[in-house]
């Protein structure tokens, strides 16, 4: 078990105490300033609900636990196209995580009708970003394996630009 696993998952049996002093600044993606403070950071993801679209067991466990860890709500997560596209559709979230292969299929009808209820996403792939199509390559993009600091930049970032 690698240590960000142990963070997230003594993160989940341990939570810690609202207002916690430890609070880090958060820095724009890419090191650039998002023009985003630390509370305000913070309070983007604070009970924010993400849906998660992952196909993989232990990614999925991990996507939670880290997201937990932020104070996020997980909304599903989603293994298979068809239920990632319901959930897409009918669910409540504020940002989504979607895996660009989901179980063999790609995840672009979900990100189409994310985009048709305005709202932001992030999308999840060990190919980087020249893996993403068109119209979809100015969405931020974390590349698996990621940080939890790498997917927390690229949450705020996103969800600050909205959809």
């Amino acid at each position: 078990m690698g240590c960000g696993q142990r963070e997230a998952l003594a993160a989940r049996r341990f939570p810690r105490p609202q207002g916690r002093a430890d609070r880090t600044p958060v820095r724009g993606v890419e090191g650039k300033n998002s023009g985003v403070g630390t509370e305000t950071s913070e309070d983007l993801l604070n009970g924010a609900r993400v849906l998660v679209v992952e196909d993989e067991a232990a990614i999925s466990m991990l996507l939670e636990d880290m997201l937990l860890d932020f104070g996020c709500e997980v909304v599903g997560p989603a293994a298979r196209l068809s239920k990632a596209l319901e959930m897409a559709e009918s669910e409540s979230f504020v940002v989504a995580i979607l895996d660009v292969n989901v179980a063999g299929e790609p995840i672009y009808p979900v990100a189409e009708a994310i985009v048709r209820r305005g709202l932001p996403l992030v999308f999840s792939t060990g190919y980087g970003g020249a893996g993403i199509r068109e119209p979809f390559r100015d969405r931020p993009v974390v590349q698996k394996p990621f940080s939890q600091q790498d997917l927390k930049r690229t949450l705020i970032a996103a969800i600050a630009a909205g959809g």
